[in-house]
Formats: C-alpha cells, sequence, structure tokens
C-alpha cells in the first residue's frame, strides 16, 4: 500500500510539471478577445503571442533537456521555475503587445523545463512499467487542458485578463518550493555526460539520424503540430463564428481535457495486452477519420456538434499515441534520456510556430484552414510513422515468426 502510494505521489508530482504548459496555453484561450480589444490589435497579432510561447517552450526543451543530462534534473527545474514565475508577472503589467509577446517567449522558455519530468520517469521506469506509468502521468496532466480554460473564463467573469497570468505567477511560485522542497535527484551523477557542447549537440545529431526513433517523434510531433492549431484556431472559430460565449467555450475545450484522460487511460490498461504498435495504429486510423469528417463539416458549413465531435476524436487520437509513442522513442535512449525527451517535445513544438499562424490567415471568420492543417498532420504523421519505421516493423514480425 506504501509502495502505491509513493507511486501516486510520484505520478501526480510529475503531471503538475508536466500540465503546467497547457495552463500556460490554455488558461487565457477564453480572454483572446477582450485581449484584442485591450491592446487594439488584431486577431492574428494576438495568435502570435501563443506562437511566441511554443517557440520559447521548443527553444528551451533543447536547453533544458541537455542541461538536465549534465547537471542532473533538480537543478534546472529549480531555476526554471523561478524564472516562469517573474514571467508569469510580467505578461500581466505588459504595456503594450511587443513587450507582452516577448514576454510570452521567456515564459514559454522557462514552462519547457517541465518536460524534464518525461526523462525523471524514464530514469526510473522502463519497458512497459514506463508506458504504464507514463499513462498515469498523462491521465493526471490530461486534467490541465479541462481546467485551464473553465478556470481563465472564470477568472476574466471577475476580473480582467491580467488576472489569468497572475494565477499562473502564483502556480510557478508554488512549483518552485515544490521541486525545492520534494523532487529528488534521479539522475545519479555517474551516468552524467559530460558539460561538453560538442558532445551535447553530437547527442542531438545521433538522435535525428535515427530513422526509427524519428519516426516515432514526427509521428507525435505532427498530431501534436494540429493540436496547436487547434487551440490557436478554435478560440475565434467557436466564438466568432459560431457565436458562443466564452463560458461555454471554456465548457466545450474542456471536453479535450475529459476525452485526454479516458484515452491515457485505456492506453494504460492495454500496455502489455496489446502490442504497444497497434494502439499507435489505430489512434493514427482515428485521427485521420476525424480529420476528413471535419474538414466536410467546414466546407458545408455544418452545425456546431457536427465540428466538435470529429474535432474531440482528434483529441481523443493524441491522446491515444502520445504515451505509446512517447516509449517507443524512448526505450533505447536511457543515458541521453534528456536529450531524446527534449526532442520529442522540441519537434511538436516547431510544427505548432508554423501551423499556430496559419489558422487565422483567412480571418477570425473562416475556419477553413483549421480543418486543412488538422488533415495535413494527420496524413504527415500516418506518411512518418509508415516510412521511418518499417524496417524495425518488418525486424519485429520476423522476430515473432521465428519464436
Amino acid at each position: 500500500m506504501t509502495s502505491n502510494k509513493h507511486h501516486l505521489r510520484f505520478a501526480f508530482m510529475l503531471a503538475m510539471f508536466s500540465g503546467l504548459g497547457p495552463f500556460t496555453f490554455d488558461m487565457y484561450l477564453p480572454s483572446f478577445p477582450q485581449m484584442m480589444t485591450f491592446f487594439g490589435t488584431s486577431a492574428s497579432t494576438i495568435q502570435v503571442s501563443l506562437t511566441a510561447c511554443l517557440l520559447g517552450l521548443a527553444l528551451g526543451q533543447i536547453t533544458m533537456g541537455a542541461l538536465s543530462d549534465v547537471h542532473g534534473r533538480r537543478k534546472p527545474l529549480i531555476i526554471a521555475m523561478m524564472i516562469y514565475c517573474l514571467a508569469s508577472l510580467g505578461c500581466a503589467v505588459a504595456p503594450n503587445i511587443g513587450i507582452f509577446i516577448a514576454l510570452r517567449f521567456v515564459q514559454g522558455f522557462a514552462v519547457s523545463a517541465g518536460t524534464v519530468s518525461s526523462a525523471i520517469a524514464r530514469d526510473t521506469y522502463s519497458g512497459t512499467e514506463l508506458t504504464k506509468f507514463f499513462a498515469l502521468i498523462s491521465v493526471m496532466s490530461s486534467v490541465a487542458p479541462l481546467l485551464a480554460p473553465l478556470a481563465g473564463s472564470a477568472v476574466i467573469s471577475f476580473t480582467k485578463w491580467e488576472g489569468v497570468f497572475y494565477l499562473l505567477g502564483t502556480l510557478g511560485f508554488i512549483l518552485s518550493i515544490t521541486t525545492i522542497w520534494r523532487l529528488k535527484e534521479s539522475l545519479p551523477v555517474e551516468k552524467r555526460i559530460r558539460s561538453n557542447f560538442g558532445e551535447m549537440f553530437g547527442n542531438f545529431k545521433t538522435l535525428l539520424g535515427n530513422r526509427v526513433f524519428m519516426g516515432y517523434v514526427l509521428a507525435q510531433g505532427f498530431m501534436l503540430g494540429g493540436v496547436f492549431a487547434y487551440v490557436a484556431g478554435t478560440p475565434f472559430v467557436y466564438q466568432k463564428i459560431y457565436g458562443v460565449s466564452p463560458q461555454v467555450f471554456s465548457m466545450l475545450f474542456a471536453l479535450n481535457g475529459i476525452v485526454l484522460i479516458t484515452a491515457s487511460q485505456v492506453v494504460r490498461k492495454l500496455a502489455g495486452r496489446i502490442p504497444e504498435h497497434r494502439i499507435l495504429h489505430f489512434g493514427l486510423g482515428l485521427s485521420f477519420i476525424a480529420t476528413i469528417v471535419a474538414l466536410v463539416v467546414v466546407l458545408t458549413h455544418g452545425p456546431l456538434f457536427a465540428l466538435v465531435i470529429p474535432l474531440v476524436c482528434y483529441v481523443a487520437s493524441m491522446g491515444t499515441i502520445g504515451p505509446v509513442a512517447f516509449t517507443l522513442a524512448m526505450e533505447s535512449q536511457g543515458h541521453i534520456a534528456g536529450s531524446a525527451s527534449a526532442l520529442l517535445g522540441v519537434i511538436p513544438f516547431l510544427l505548432g510556430c508554423v501551423s499556430s499562424p496559419l489558422v487565422g490567415i483567412a480571418g477570425e471568420y473562416s475556419a477553413l484552414p483549421l480543418g486543412i492543417i488538422l488533415l495535413t498532420a494527420s496524413l504527415l504523421a500516418i506518411g512518418s510513422y509508415t516510412v521511418l519505421t518499417s524496417k524495425r516493423r518488418v525486424t519485429a514480425a520476423q522476430t515473432t515468426e521465428s519464436v
């Protein structure tokens, strides 16, 4: 019983760091129209603040992942959480949109340290146990996308949009204290790599040249790139095109959290019973069907419920793909788990930096770019997985037959 409680406490602690990212991205989404008026700017410019945060997170993950392989997991996390707290408070008092966007970049860079929790999980578990533990973290951290927009709409219902960032700053402070007092170092000194930039970049080069690793990374990356386009586009699609209130938008967006929790829990139950690659196949297939339906609804100007259903199914496919792709990619990267987890994180956010601004390219009253981007993301994910991991799957099948 004690061991199980410790297991759950440890998972919850790591989920707090993983969940801070969704709070950083999702909590201010209901405030987009209000912020557009406050700063006197356009919808696409407000979306640039999301892109800046994504770019900061992408670059931050490379830095934090490499540093965690050199200095351990704990120290970079402490420093990053302190920076995050200050950047969040700075966003709340930003005098203009330019400074706000710059601070969002810093905020994203700092919150990237939360992905070190993946390396901590890899330090502690492996194989099927890692899949189950990571799925458990996903179940817990999936509450964040559910709560974040609801919390954001609640905040702006009794105060201005600045209150969202004051609350984020408070969360950053709490996690700083949690890291200092509760988190133990998971990477022993003897397993750390040397503080050598050439060697660190060499690790990234090795990972980028690993076809199988990159197949799983890109499959997850393109899917998440689509998710970020969804995050950037739906505040305007739901509120401007379909005319829903910030509160209704938050409830619609909260469906994502429920679906992610359910999908991650299903993966956790199936891990060890069904081969991981079959679960991955199901997720990729579901994403393809969902995006086809979503594009048809957009082209035919269908009702709101007809669009919400395939979008939620797309999110469900991501909840299925995420834990499995992570485990399959990380299973042979133990000594450079920080760098590997950084690439697993950075590529989706770089793709998100590209996809997010494109959602608003046709204006705030068109959902067509969103439909096209989601279908493209699904096709690229399927193509990357099929082409880059084909040799491994053939080898695995031959091994199974010989046994």
